[in-house]
């Protein structure tokens, strides 16, 4: 991608964030998926880590190569022209040198954002410290600022999804992380979990940033979490396990009936060949 055009995308993605309108995020798991929701009217997408993890055939939890990450990342951003965040989990790398080396590499992909979360992969229900968390976003912000692309970083903190510590304290610890990772450079903060509005109207009060949130069943409409101040909304791998159960019910329907009927509602071929038609 020109650097210059990666710049612009890199501009006009950061200002949705403040626009006053909720910033609604659909995440992607390839080129198929980033070319229909581009195609439905979509300002911007995210990727999924668990979606793309899936399509290559891996679980979610940075398990995937990060080579394999980053190549899937690229033919998502190759497949559209509208702005391009991505999921690289936690950085794919104990140290922040490695986090910056793997920020570099999705912006060379083409990337204009990432969402950077701070679990210790592999290591149980663990937080990286928050010096080293604090130092990790630290290094993406730097790595960004040298390939001289403005990402939009989105530090997620995963205290609520991991239940870590007392119920009592999480709201604190939570908060507590995302403004340290504001102040050091992050865009936006995420807050992961299932809230209801009550929680996630003192998470906008009480974080210092643009805040994030999931939107999945059970969750606040876009139009509640607009009202309550969230500035963004992303739909983590819902699209993408919406789409493994429809290939799930179609398998068992075929094999049950052997009904070929089950497509008669599908996209045609000469439908999905111009959808995906390079340029389009």
């Amino acid at each position: 991608m020109n650097l210059d055009v990666q710049k612009v995308k890199a501009e006009t993605f950061r200002r949705m964030h403040h626009g006053g309108k909720i910033l609604l995020l659909p995440n992607a798991w390839d080129a198929m998926s980033a070319k229909i929701f581009e195609a439905a009217g979509f300002s911007a997408i995210a990727t999924t880590s668990a979606g793309v993890s899936y399509s290559l055939g891996w679980p979610d939890g940075e398990l995937v190569p990060r080579d394999e990450m980053i190549a899937a990342i690229r033919r998502i951003a190759d497949a559209v022209t509208i702005p391009v965040t991505a999921d690289i989990e936690s950085g794919f790398g104990a140290t922040a040198s490695d986090v910056a080396d793997t920020v570099r590499q999705t912006i060379q992909a083409g990337a204009v954002g990432v969402n950077l979360e701070d679990t210790v992969h592999g290591a149980g229900r663990t937080l990286y410290d928050l010096p080293q968390a604090v130092e990790r976003i630290a290094a993406a912000r730097d790595a960004a600022r040298a390939a001289g692309v403005p990402i939009v970083i989105n530090a997620r903190t995963d205290v609520y999804l991991l239940g870590i510590g007392e119920k009592s304290g999480r709201f604190d610890e939570a908060t507590r992380r995302l403004n340290a990772y504001r102040e050091a450079g992050a865009d936006c903060l995420y807050a992961m979990g299932y809230f209801d509005a009550e929680t996630i109207g003192r998470l906008v009060r009480a974080v210092d940033g643009p805040l994030n949130v999931m939107g999945l069943p059970g969750a606040p409409p876009v139009a509640e979490l607009q009202r309550l101040g969230v500035a963004r909304v992303s739909t983590a791998s819902g699209p993408t396990r919406l789409a493994m159960t429809a290939t799930s019910n179609a398998a068992q329907a075929l094999l049950e009936n052997g009904d070929f009927d089950i497509y008669r509602d599908a996209i045609s071929h000469p439908e999905a060949n111009a959808l995906m038609a390079r340029g389009s």
